[in-house]
């Protein structure tokens, strides 16, 4: 996975893991089942809008709260491909590497790519593109070893092939 593309779901500061997936659902750890109610307190329409390949950005202190890895399983079963964050809580920075959610930091894109926008995001470079208005961002790419991890589809899966 060298790259993602999707339309954009904007969300703005401190989006907590409480509302990513709230706690209610978190009886199951089904990705089917958690990616039904993903996003659900902060954006009811979020699971009938998202398509496959859909991109998530948002302002500062994204996943911040408990330290669920639900949240990012959730995310990554609803078919996101990719979130973008002017910065990331560090625990669910990890635990999305550790499933293979791609998530990248980047402030400028952050502040001026839209909700609707399509955008996408080569992870070798760090570029991301709002190909709606044109405009190019330079986040941080990743290294070689993350970018084996997210292939894998996460970090216990990449271990086992080793």
């Amino acid at each position: 996975m060298k790259a993602a593309r999707g339309q954009v779901f904007k969300y703005g500061d401190n989006v907590d893991t409480d509302v990513i997936i709230p706690a209610r659902y978190l009886n199951s750890s089904d990705p089917a089942e958690l990616a039904q109610h993903c996003m659900e307190d902060i954006d009811k329409d979020f699971i009938k809008k998202v398509k496959t390949g859909d991109i998530i950005v948002a302002d500062k202190n994204f996943g911040c709260g408990s330290s669920r890895e639900h949240a990012p399983i959730a995310i990554k079963a609803a078919g996101v491909s990719c979130v973008i964050a002017s910065t990331f809580a560090r625990i669910f920075y990890r635990n999305a590497i550790n499933i293979g959610l791609p998530i990248i930091e980047c402030e400028e894109a952050s502040a001026a790519i839209k909700a609707g926008d399509e955008v996408e995001v080569n992870f070798d470079s760090g570029i991301i593109t709002d190909i709606t208005t044109g405009q190019t961002f330079k986040g941080q790419a990743f290294p070689p070893f993350m970018q084996g991890i997210i292939a894998a589809g996460g970090l216990v899966n990449y271990i086992n092939r080793k």
